[in-house]
Formats: C-alpha cells, structure tokens, sequence
C-alpha cells in the first residue's frame, strides 16, 4: 500500500513538472483542493462578534485563499489582505499593514504560490469572491481576465457608485470589465455537483460559501465568513456589524442542514487554529 502512495505522488509531481515544462497548467482526473496561506488578520478583543477572548482561544484571523482545481477548469476562491506587490517588496519576511483594527501580514504572494503548483492568473477559468471586504479581494484585478461569478446583490454593492468612491475600489475595480456571471441563489460551477457556490447572505448582500466534494477526504464546505470564529456556532452569535444580522441566522440553519444532508465538513476560513492543522500547497486535498 506504501509502495502504491509513493507512486502515485510520484506520478503527480511528474505531471506537475510536466505542466512547468510546457507551459500548461497540471493535468488532472478529479477535482483537488488546494488551501494557500494568504495571511494573518491580527486582532484583538472579540467582542464584535459577541464573544469573549476566553472563549475563542486565539483572537487572530487565518486569511487563506483556495484553487479549486477540476478536470474542467479552476476555481480561485478568495484572494487574500495584502496585494502581491506589496508583499514582493517587503522582502522575504513579507510585509505588515497597519489597519483600523490591528495589523495585517502576508508573508508571501498567492502568484508565487500558484506558480510553484504550475498555474498562473491566465489558467484560472472562473474567480469567485465569497464577498467583497478587503480581506478576500486585495489580489482580484490581477484575475480580471477569469471568469467572475458573484451574486447579484453582491456585485450590485462592489459597484455601487458610493463603493466606487471608496480606497477599497481600487483592489477590485478591473473586475467591472470582467466576463461574469451573476448569480440569484446557488451555482454548480462544473455541472456534476462536485463544486457548488452556495447562497449565504448575510454577513454582506451577496455573502456566498463554496461547497467542494471529493472523491478522497469527502465534501467539505469553505464559509466564507458565514463564520469567524468556531465559538459562534458552538456559542450561537451573530456579529453585530453584519449587513443582515436575521439573514445570517437564517442562511446559518441553511447551511447546517446541508451539512447534515450532504455529510460535509465546515472549514471556517479565518479559524486560525483549524488552518494550522490543514495541508497547505504545494500538497492537496483530493
């Protein structure tokens, strides 16, 4: 059995080098999760969110950014605090951004990390935001040329002529010209059930989470921030600043139910614990 895993990861990296070779992304026969370190939001006290330092542990935010990598195409899913020129030019520790509710750091770029898999921003096929805060869009332009798929009432407030006027505009702002697709409730990306945006307004208009089955580690469920902190499920709250506190409850039980129907693991995405214990690329969930 040894024998037959050191194989096949053998066999993966040739065709990963393979991909280097030629110029063309690696070619795969089912569909790959790859979780990418895109940061840490430093914070303090929880209270925002209803909770209490003692009872979330560590206060810091994970800021990871995900390729949905499918037979069909890629999905890039959240793009990180701090642009890639930013963090290129802090050097090899990367760099540290002062924010109006702590610092932020990036240690190094989502281009590099995408490049060391053997993708780069031409072979991403669709771009999906959970939602437009700063801390899942600071790389988005340099993806323009994908496919965005976001909900309506969520490309509706990134592009509000109030949104456009504000410093955060300019991170996104290429994606107007973008070919894109907007959505009023779930999407099956791919068509066979493998990889679905799911609609989970609230914390913003157009808030969506991303459910990605596979055939290996089995479904799992990205929340977006559908959920911060894993103490707001167990502890039941809402984060006071969320854009619709009652449609967060409610798209919340929706997607417990989904959970329990589809059998599926919840990765909260700035669970900063839970990210420590995840593979990150270059290795993959499959």
């Amino acid at each position: 059995m040894r024998r037959g895993r050191l194989i096949a990861t053998a066999a993966a990296a040739v065709m990963v080098l393979a991909g280097h070779a030629s110029g063309a992304p690696p070619q795969i026969r089912s569909v790959r999760l790859y979780v990418f370190d895109c940061g840490v939001l430093k914070r303090g006290e929880p209270t925002a969110y209803g909770l209490t330092r003692a009872q979330v542990g560590q206060t810091d935010f994970a800021d990871a950014c995900y390729l949905v990598a499918h037979p069909r195409g890629t999905l890039l899913w959240d793009v990180g605090i701090i642009p890639d020129d930013q963090v290129k030019a802090g050097g090899p520790g990367g760099v540290a951004v002062q924010a109006a509710n702590g610092t932020n750091t990036a240690r190094t770029t989502l281009r590099s990390q995408l490049a060391a898999i053997g993708y780069s921003a031409r072979d991403i096929t669709y771009l999906a935001l959970s939602h437009g805060h700063a801390d899942h869009v600071a790389n988005a332009n340099e993806y323009a040329g994908s496919t965005l798929l976001l909900q309506k009432a969520e490309w509706n407030a990134m592009f509000s002529a109030e949104a456009q006027k504000l410093p955060l505009f300019a991170a996104y702002g290429a994606l107007e010209s973008s070919k894109t697709v907007l959505l009023e409730g779930d999407r099956d990306v791919f068509g066979d059930g493998t990889v679905v945006l799911k609609s989970t307004p609230g914390h913003t208009p157009g808030h969506q989470s991303l459910f990605v089955k596979l055939a290996k580690t089995g479904p799992v469920l990205l929340t977006g921030d559908l959920y911060h902190y894993a103490a707001e499920k167990t502890m039941n709250t809402v984060p006071v600043r969320d854009y619709n506190r009652e449609q967060t409850a409610a798209s919340r039980a929706a997607i417990d139910a989904f959970l329990v129907s589809t059998g599926a693991q919840l990765w909260i995405q700035h669970d900063i614990q839970k990210n420590a214990t995840l593979k990150h690329a270059p290795l993959f969930y499959d």
